[in-house]
């Protein structure tokens, strides 16, 4: 089990304790924010020496680009009539600040009913409160996960609004830039896309990996449920 915090490793350390407890073998694990074309993806690293200087160095640039883009998130809100946005979402975070949190106190104030809601209205792309990420690019990150020994995964490649077309760019792209694998499984995820993703896998060589995308309770998201890989894909934990 990894635990895969956005551009942070601040809760590993707990996770390994509170795992040890209960006998479960945990592995480092982080989710880096990048740009591709214009896109948001998230690259995924697992089994990396936490310590190490570049993933050190990598994620206190992340953690700057992610504060100054709450910072704006709030400017914006308020210009759109929302005052005290940052600091209500700030109240809501146990550290970074994130546009979930921006989501849950637009739904503690009554703003709007739901998180969805939230980015639909104020916080997706081309809305009142979007502001472009300026995050590393996908080879710096795949780059600093190897330089700290551990694997790069893409994670949720169909969860990015994008064609089969885009999707492939993307995969070719990582692999060329010496990605390992990518999420071939979701807790929400249908059948045929799974096996598409395994298709692909064997395609361009890469392993398999499996992720939740948990953040919190919630009626759409269920913490390792549904999780199987398809047969003919290598799991990425066999590199372990």
């Amino acid at each position: 089990m990894a635990l895969c915090d956005h551009d942070t490793i601040a809760g590993i350390d707990e996770a390994e304790i509170a795992a040890k407890e209960v006998g479960i073998e945990l592995i480092t694990g982080v989710e880096i924010s990048t740009n591709w074309e214009g896109r948001g993806i998230h690259i995924v690293g697992l089994n990396f020496d936490k310590t190490h200087p570049k993933m050190t160095a990598l994620l206190q640039s992340q953690k700057a680009l992610r504060e100054k883009r709450a910072v704006e998130i709030g400017d914006k809100l308020e210009k759109a009539g929302i005052p005290n946005a940052y600091d209500g979402a700030k109240a809501l975070a146990d550290g970074e600040v994130t546009r979930a949190h921006y989501a849950r106190y637009l739904v503690q104030i009554g703003k709007v009913s739901n998180d969805g809601q939230a980015f639909k209205r104020y916080l997706g792309q081309g809305k009142s409160a979007f502001v472009k990420a300026e995050w590393a690019d996908i080879p710096t990150a795949i780059e600093t996960i190897h330089a700290a020994g551990g694997v790069a995964v893409i994670a949720h490649p169909l969860r990015y609004n994008m064609t089969g077309k885009w999707v492939r760019k993307l995969i070719t792209d990582f692999k060329a830039w010496g990605g390992d694998g990518m999420e071939m499984a979701d807790c929400g995820q249908a059948k045929d896309q799974r096996q598409m993703l395994a298709r692909w896998a064997k395609e361009f060589d890469l392993l398999g990996s499996v992720g939740s995308d948990f953040h919190f309770p919630c009626g759409w998201v269920e913490l390792g449920k549904n999780l199987d890989l398809v047969d003919s894909v290598i799991p990425v934990w066999e590199k372990f």
